[in-house]
């Protein structure tokens, strides 16, 4: 198997093993915690966005977000992981963050652009070369959870929970 295959059908993982570092080496403070959660924010209501539009595997999605970048939820984890980053307000992880970010959605984007194009052919390519209208498609609350994005958006939460509790600690408001 390839590295850009193996980056890409275990990114979730590698990504749940960044996250455990970033919680055990992030030096934040209340201004970085702010700043990256603000960040971090628009890259997640990015991804509720295109989760509430696209039919993962059943058809090529062309509205929301889609009519812009062919990649709105790699995106958005883009802008979440740059939050992040800025949240932890650790250089090194920062560049660690930037790296895995760099390389398992590159990986990702070119497996699935590969799978789209096998299984949509002529569909894929029109959309790539943005000669797809958009389509009208409303927003739905329930794609988005069919999608999942309710875990994503669990997790930055809980992520961002445990740096608050880091700099709670570090201020002294709870108990060392």
């Amino acid at each position: 198997m390839s590295l850009v295959r193996v980056l890409a059908r275990y990114r979730v993982a590698l990504g749940g093993l960044m996250a455990a570092g970033t919680i055990w080496l992030a030096q934040p403070t209340a201004a970085s915690l702010a700043a990256g959660a603000a960040i971090a924010v628009v890259g997640e209501a990015l991804r509720v966005w295109a989760a509430g539009h696209v039919e993962k595997s059943r058809e090529v999605t062309s509205s929301g977000p889609y009519q812009f970048t062919r990649h709105p939820l790699y995106l958005g984890s883009t802008v979440v992981g740059v939050g992040v980053a800025v949240a932890a307000a650790h250089l090194w992880l920062g560049l660690a963050i930037v790296s895995y970010l760099a390389s398992t959605l590159t990986a990702a984007i070119k497996a699935e652009e590969a799978h789209l194009r096998e299984k949509f052919g002529e569909a894929y390519d029109r959309y790539a070369a943005r000669a797809v209208p958009p389509s009208p498609r409303a927003f739905s609350w329930a794609r988005a959870w069919r999608n999942r994005e309710h875990h994503a958006l669990a997790g930055l939460v809980g992520g961002l929970a445990m740096l608050a509790l880091k700099v709670w600690y570090s201020q002294g408001f709870i108990g060392r």
